[in-house]
């Protein structure tokens, strides 16, 4: 399998390339920094040097070719404002999905946020509120695409060590989840054409992965 992954340098990203790599799969990495080609080269993945805020649909199609898979990771990152909130979480999202489309890549997954039902509560922080209603746009619109497409809302994400035992389902409450466990949901989901069409919610609990998986496709 081959799989392009925007966002190749966030820490779930590069999670998700060295499992991919370490079971043989190619796993791509687009990335905006150059600097950052050698840190996807030691998790086993490709780098593609590839700005979604500034490229084209063509332009990204053109690093999609052969692709099985897109997985989109990416995001704006602590100390970015409102702003780029929107043209990284959400327009490189649907950037990403018109490049899909163009290169005949039909299974895109989307990393996307737990709480971006609601709209943000009075008071909330502006940068925050942003992200939120950015994430809840690139859902939207990935919805009404022609692509066999999953969305997957982790809760809080953490640096611990993985489990393998999580809680999958439309609607998880909140909650913690490590980030080595999302990268190993996502390749699950890779696997299981049977979660298209999917909004899933992921946090810590008590069922493996592979059951879980199992348990929303039934």
């Amino acid at each position: 399998m081959r799989v392009v992954i925007a966002g190749g340098h966030g820490k779930i990203a590069l999670l998700l390339q060295r499992h991919l790599a370490g079971r043989g799969d190619t796993a791509v990495g687009l990335i905006r920094n150059p600097a950052q080609a050698a840190t996807l080269r030691a998790a086993g993945a490709t780098p593609v040097v590839c700005d979604l805020e500034h490229a084209d649909a063509a332009e990204v199609a053109a690093h999609l070719t052969d692709a099985d898979a897109v997985v989109f990771a990416a995001g704006a990152g602590p100390g970015s404002g409102a702003a780029r909130k929107d043209t990284v979480d959400r327009g490189a999202a649907a950037l990403l999905a018109d490049a899909a489309t163009r290169a005949g890549v039909h299974r895109y997954l989307l990393v996307s946020s737990m709480g971006v039902d609601a709209p943000p509560s009075a008071g909330t922080d502006d940068v925050w509120a942003a992200y939120l209603r950015a994430k809840k746009a690139a859902e939207d619109d990935l919805r009404g695409r022609d692509l066999a497409w999953t969305v997957l809302r982790p809760g809080r994400l953490t640096d611990d060590e993985p489990t393998g035992r999580v809680t999958l389902t439309r609607h998880a409450g909140r909650g913690a989840i490590s980030r080595a466990d999302v990268a190993d949901v996502l390749v699950a989901l890779l696997d299981e054409p049977g979660t298209t069409a999917a909004t899933l919610e992921l946090v810590g609990g008590s069922t493996p992965i592979v059951d879980a998986i199992h348990a929303v496709t039934t």
